[in-house]
């Protein structure tokens, strides 16, 4: 019988050196794309697709994401001062059930590798998913959900997967392809950010997994792969062929907020369809075009 899938592990330890100096004293994790912080998005997906337990693997200076999904009883106070009832809603919605939230340190950055297998005893002998908060993705049906209903399908392990261009592959975890069903790949194999000329496909792996927990007996090696860190996509290759391992292209767009123009890229996204201020946004981006255009070409002025 198939294990339901009830933890997710969201590994946030990294320092963020790409933002700097924005997280020299604030998680990367804690950066908002409109109104809300990226680990936010990242938990409230994990809660969409059914999961009950979630397990954050942290670092040194990440108390900021601790804080923010607990109690803080001078703002909630002060809202029920001033009526701002919505406001008070959306407060308590950030709050964890009794056991629903836990917190383990990775001492050392060494790795996703390392960071997954750092929650191996709160996991057990459960599939489990990963979710990187860095990776967002606008999707009607939440990128997760999506791949919780092919595995409730077909069991195993599933990666979310999408094409790179092929001069990209040395940034990704590519797949090597077996055979293909609609949106779901085999997977034959699994390669770490290969060079173009060598790479088995341009098919990239995301920050989302759904892996059974066969992947820790292959962590417990503890052997570095590319950058001299201990790489998940390795564990995951040792998987291939054991079991039924599979990419599923999502449905949606993927924001890659780990990189400066894909985070200015998810706010103008998540900005253009915000209720409130969808509109004004729309007529800011329209305006700021025609600007450049002008620059760009000054014969279009006249």
């Amino acid at each position: 019988m198939r294990k339901p899938l009830r933890k997710a592990i969201f590994p946030v330890g990294g320092l963020g050196t790409r933002f700097l100096p924005a997280t020299k004293a604030m998680p990367k994790e804690m950066l908002p794309v409109v109104d809300k912080p990226l680990i936010q998005y990242a938990v409230e997906e994990a809660r969409a697709a059914g999961i009950e337990e979630m397990i954050f693997v942290t670092g040194r200076g990440k108390s900021a994401i601790e804080d923010h999904f607990d109690y803080s009883y001078e703002l909630q106070d002060l809202l029920k001062e001033r009526n701002k009832d919505a406001e008070l809603a959306m407060i308590d919605n950030l709050l964890p059930n009794p056991g629903e939230f836990a917190y383990v340190r990775q001492q050392e950055a060494r790795g996703l590798g390392h960071a997954v297998w750092c929650a191996r005893n709160l996991v057990g002998n459960e599939p489990f998913a990963v979710l990187l908060a860095d990776d967002l993705v606008q999707a009607k049906t939440p990128c997760l959900k999506q791949m919780v209903e092919v595995y409730n399908e077909v069991g195993g392990n599933v990666v979310a997967v999408m094409d790179v261009p092929k001069a990209h592959t040395d940034r990704y975890g590519i797949l090597k392809t077996g055979k293909e069903s609609g949106r779901l790949v085999e997977a034959a194999g699994l390669v770490e950010k290969p060079k173009p000329d060598v790479a088995p496909s341009t098919l990239s792996i995301i920050g989302r997994y759904i892996l059974q927990p066969d992947v820790f007996a292959h962590l417990d090696q503890q052997t570095p792969g590319a950058g001299g860190e201990i790489q998940l996509t390795d564990a995951m290759a040792k998987m291939c062929g054991r079991g039924r391992f599979h990419g599923y292209r999502f449905e949606g767009r993927r924001f890659d907020c780990g990189d400066k123009a894909g985070f200015i890229e998810a706010n103008i996204a998540y900005a253009l369809n915000h209720p409130k201020i969808g509109g004004r946004i729309r007529d800011a981006v329209l305006d700021f075009a025609e600007q450049q255009v002008k620059v760009a070409r000054p014969e279009a002025a006249e």
